[in-house]
């Protein structure tokens, strides 16, 4: 049997790469082409029912908040129709990999194993943790006093790992924040429910009827919250990342802050407003 020669087989070898990554920048390419194409981008928001990150207006029955704000604005900055598709924590993942959203925006947090599914706009948005909400007479003080006992949060919540691993709580996991808090308030399922802090707090501070729950004062797996791609997609994510950049330079991102009345506020969008702006 013939060999080939070193020179064939570097030029062999040579369209064979050209081929594949070819291949793959024509993929990687392909959703932000359709984006364009068909002058809209379907983008996955969280609307939990309570809060400032994202809720229905019950007099216009469009998704409000802090979410569907930033969705929205990243869609006009893309020059395309914003298209926002309500998930959960538990769906979330599965649309956007099943191609029914092209973008997630959906408090979802900055995580090692997330970043091997999928891919992501690399500035944050946003960042925060989890907290614990509670009866004040429960006797709950610290994370410690959950140990052993059942804690209400949703399926695919980022903060089932250290709640469990750490804390040794016991997770009774439902479709969504409003079913978890509805457990934790119908009583007997579950003695705090976890979710991210700053709805918690807005919450307890605002609302008369949790006027007898109380929060932990500190947080449990704080991260940033990203916008999330399929893998591959770096061409999206770069799109998406230059726009999230923009906000922050000209303080947008702050007044989305504000408008949805987020408490307490983050620091990190003030950090990121000095950095991307130049401003002391």
């Amino acid at each position: 049997m013939s060999r080939l020669s070193d020179s064939p087989r570097r030029t062999l070898l040579a369209l064979v790469l050209t081929t594949l990554l070819g291949s793959a920048a024509a993929h990687a390419d392909a959703t932000l082409d359709r984006i364009h194409q068909r002058n809209k981008i379907s983008i996955g928001v969280i609307v939990n029912g309570t809060g400032g990150f994202g809720s229905i207006d019950p007099a216009s029955g469009e998704m409000i908040g802090f979410n569907p704000d930033l969705a929205r604005q990243i869609a006009r900055d893309l020059g395309v129709q914003a298209e926002l598709v309500p998930v959960l924590p538990a769906n979330r993942v599965q649309f956007l990999q099943q191609g029914k959203v092209d973008l997630l925006v959906a408090s979802m947090l900055l995580t090692p194993e997330r970043a091997t599914q999928m891919d992501y706009a690399p500035t944050p948005y946003y960042r925060n943790g989890g907290t614990a909400v509670f009866l004040k007479r429960s006797g709950i003080k610290r994370w410690e006093d959950l140990r052993g006992k059942p804690v209400c949060l949703s399926q695919g919540s980022s903060y089932a790992k250290p709640l469990s691993a750490q804390y040794g709580a016991e997770l009774k996991g439902f479709k969504g924040m409003s079913e978890s808090l509805l457990a934790l308030r119908g009583g007997g399922s579950c003695v705090a429910a976890v979710h991210e802090s700053v709805t918690l707090n807005t919450l307890v501070a605002r609302d008369p009827e949790w006027r007898d729950y109380a929060v932990l004062p500190d947080e449990v797996d704080p991260a940033p919250q990203v916008a999330w791609v399929r893998k591959g997609e770096h061409d999206t994510a770069a799109a998406v990342d230059r726009i999230i950049q923009g906000l922050h330079r000209s303080g947008r991102l702050i007044e989305l802050e504000s408008k949805a009345d987020l408490l307490p506020r983050s620091p990190l969008l003030a950090q990121l407003h000095r950095k991307f702006s130049g401003k002391p």
